[in-house]
């Protein structure tokens, strides 16, 4: 546990701008040290990730946090191109998204996805949920370097 002091990049891939903000007041909030990266859309991410372009000079996250309805490429699309990428494949995905829908929940697990969460849609449930993805994958496993 002496690694919790480490400070993780998360990357958070996410179009809605009030759920981008939730996201960065839960990390507030709750005094995550950890580094919160947004991009907002699928292209972007995957830019990012690949540290092209304009994130030449990107940090390699620690962790994904993905919505799945996204602008110019869904989020199925992105897990898939993470997850079969052998640089990136190693990156713990967390699917954060408003679907309920088994047919998604479903894929993204098929898609190799490492958790799969439903956004609350109250704000002190989401800033919860938030923590708790944090304290789990940044405090609790031990993720690769």
């Amino acid at each position: 546990m002496n690694d919790s002091l480490n400070v993780v990049d998360v990357l958070l891939i996410e179009d809605d701008p009030g759920d981008a903000l939730m996201t960065q007041e839960a990390f507030e909030h709750h005094k995550i040290r950890n580094q919160l990266h947004v991009v907002r859309d699928g292209v972007e991410a995957l830019e990012f990730l690949r540290r092209e372009g304009e994130y030449a000079d990107a940090p390699r996250p620690g962790l994904i946090l993905l919505d799945l309805n996204l602008p110019k490429m869904d989020g199925r699309e992105v897990l898939a191109e993470v997850k079969a990428d052998r640089d990136l494949r190693t990156i713990p995905v967390v699917v954060l998204t408003t679907s309920e829908a088994e047919e998604d929940i479903l894929r993204s697990y098929n898609l190799h996805a490492n958790a799969y969460v439903t956004k609350p849609v109250d704000f002190d449930r989401f800033i919860e949920v938030v923590r708790q993805i944090d304290d789990f994958f940044v405090t609790v496993v031990k993720l690769p370097r």
